[in-house]
């Protein structure tokens, strides 16, 4: 059967049917416009596309005269930077398959994806991720070089494996000036059924898998931008999330592709918040956590205020709260009352969203996780549309946005052209599209539960679609608890209640098999301590803390408040806080910093087991 031309267009974005194509194109068409910027000792400095273009192929180049071919593949355990670019897109425009690892993985996380995937070059950052590399190369049998970006406390190292990345650079500029054609045929080797590069899963339910993302994935997502970013060339984005995962990997590598934006580089984890305020970006993708910290920070900030600057915060928040909720039923507000609201915007809102550093914000994006619905209407309140999307790493990225005119709070918006949603057995969302990925490495099997024979992905999330096409989704499969009454109760609706308090940064409702719901909850460090500090409560440490009377009343005060919003067989009866201050090397977290259901309930059994007593 021929393909109609729209069905064509689909598989091509701006006239290229492959990604690598298309970041050529874009580098002489935007030659000289800036593409990266990355803060370096609190200075920013900017990367043209040609600059980009030029040291992605030094990359390429270098890693073909060390022998390497299509198919076989590098591994980046760095944080965001531009030479994770440089070796991710170098690597794929000669057919090399490229793989993030996250830069909190352990030593033994490395190893197992370094030969699962065949790794022949590892780029890690600094002296903390190759210490990680030292300590498994011997078991890594494929490994040839190890190349470092920065040598801070390597000065002086001789090491027959390992290379700097300025050198491994400057190999590849050399090598241009006479093999340049190389790489331009290494593009022009790329088909749309290749494989790009690999994105392996957190191992929640057992080892890693590689999931296999192709051209044809990445083109068909390059080419469905605009259905739910609406940007200019120019236009700033924030590069904050991990690269190995695939709603930051599209975000900052594939989406400017298609609209240019440039993407700035933190100078480190910790300076993130700041440097929101210092870019002021157009577009910020970022989990419902990132959202929930700006929100507390304003809800903080607000409670040492004057009285006189609360009032006026409150009646304004109120407004705009009343004027949200008309939107959101169909009546948007006109007249006097809007008037006075813009006035309220320029004067008071205004000032808020510079505070947070989102006065140039045009689409501010959450996913990844379930988002509190208050949070999202509190945004709406001070003027911000925080608008959701659905997608994984086996739809290489999303597959439904919110429309910014029709937005419908509880949902995850309406399926992107071109992909198909239904529902399958148990409510299980399915996905059908060019966006579906490959499969996984070397795991047919696990592909062929994955994906059937119709080609519908099985994503394992239960949803409901409505009449008009909005897909809510309701839990995890696997995480729906039903208690000893047969009820059926979906935690993530309660756990993102819970974590729409400033106080409390994660949360797991307990209860399989029992007879009432508890929780065990993470508590937001920062703003506890600062609680605790105003009120002269005290501590020694996180643990003691945790412990405080104050504070466990304090998370009881908030429990109770979400209790009165939920169906009494959902309502939480006891509670216990995490007395471990946790990181994404703790088991219980994923590298995303979200809790681990079963880690949790298997490593807190005895504390779960306090709950339950007669």
């Amino acid at each position: 059967m021929a393909t109609s031309t729209a069905a064509s267009d689909a598989l091509k974005a701006y006239g290229h049917a492959t990604p690598q194509n298309l970041f050529r194109a874009r580098c002489v068409d935007w030659a000289a416009q800036p593409a990266l910027r990355h803060k370096r000792k609190g200075i920013w400095a900017s990367t043209t596309w040609a600059q980009y273009y030029e040291h992605a192929r030094a990359v390429g180049l270098a890693l073909a005269d060390l022998g390497l071919q299509r198919g076989e593949a590098i591994a980046i355990l760095s944080e965001n930077r531009p030479e994770w670019l440089y070796a991710d897109m170098g690597a794929q425009c000669m057919g090399i398959l490229s793989t993030g690892i996250y830069p909190t993985s352990s030593a033994e996380q490395v190893q197992y994806i370094l030969n699962d995937a065949g790794v022949r070059v590892l780029f890690v950052e600094n002296q903390e991720q190759y210490d990680k590399a030292v300590a498994v190369r011997g078991d890594c049998p494929a490994l040839q070089r190890i190349v470092i970006t920065d040598l801070k406390g390597l000065r002086g190292l001789t090491d027959p494996m390992v290379g700097t990345f300025e050198k491994f650079v400057a190999t590849g500029m050399d090598l241009a000036r006479q093999q340049s054609e190389r790489f331009e045929q290494g593009i022009d080797a790329s088909a749309p059924d290749d494989t790009a590069f690999l994105v392996y899963t957190s191992g929640t339910t057992g080892a890693p898998k590689g999931a296999m993302i192709s051209n044809r994935n990445l083109v068909f997502q390059i080419g469905s931008v605009a259905q739910y970013l609406d940007l200019q060339p120019l236009d700033r984005t924030l590069s904050f999330l991990p690269l190995c995962h695939i709603a930051e990997r599209m975000s900052t590598v594939f989406n400017p592709l298609a609209q240019g934006q440039i993407v700035h580089f933190p100078e480190n984890a910790g300076t993130v918040f700041n440097d929101v305020r210092e870019v002021a970006p157009h577009l910020i993708f970022g989990p419902p956590r990132f959202w929930e910290k700006l929100y507390s920070q304003v809800t903080l900030y607000m409670q040492d205020a004057i009285p006189a600057a609360r009032r006026v915060y409150a009646q304004v928040l109120a407004e705009g709260a009343a004027l949200a909720q008309a939107r959101l039923d169909g009546a948007p507000v006109t007249g006097w009352r809007a008037t006075r609201y813009a006035w309220m915007q320029k004067l008071v809102l205004s000032n808020l969203r510079s505070f947070l550093g989102l006065q140039n914000i045009k689409t501010a994006m959450t996913g990844a996780a379930p988002v509190p619905p208050d949070l999202l209407r509190w945004y709406m309140a001070v003027g911000i549309d925080l608008l959701e999307a659905f997608g994984m790493t086996e739809t290489c990225g999303f597959c439904t946005s919110m429309p910014p005119d029709r937005i419908r709070i509880g949902t995850a918006g309406i399926r992107a052209q071109g992909t198909e949603i239904r529902l399958g057995p148990d409510n299980e969302v399915l996905v059908r599209g060019p966006n579906v990925f490959a499969g996984y490495w070397k795991l047919p099997e696990k592909t062929r539960e994955a994906i059937d024979p119709e080609g519908w992905l099985h994503t394992g999330d239960c949803g409901e679609i409505d009449a008009d096409g909005y897909l809510a989704i309701k839990d995890r499969l696997k995480d729906i608890i039903i208690t000893s009454g047969g009820k059926n109760i979906t935690p993530s609706n309660i756990e993102n209640h819970l974590k729409f308090s400033p106080y409390v940064s994660d949360a797991v409702v307990i209860g399989e098999g029992r007879n009432y719901l508890t929780c065990l909850i993470m508590i937001d460090q920062d703003n506890v301590a600062k609680f605790a500090q105003d009120r002269q409560v005290p501590y020694t440490d996180f643990a003691s803390m945790t412990r405080a009377s104050e504070v466990i009343a304090l998370i009881r005060a908030e429990l109770e408040q979400v209790n009165t919003r939920l169906a009494r067989v959902e309502q939480i009866k006891d509670f216990r806080i995490i007395a471990q201050l946790l990181t994404a090397e703790d088991d219980e977290l994923t590298p995303t910093m979200k809790l681990k259901r079963k880690v949790v309930a298997r490593k807190y059994a005895d504390v779960i087991a306090t709950m339950y007593t007669a």
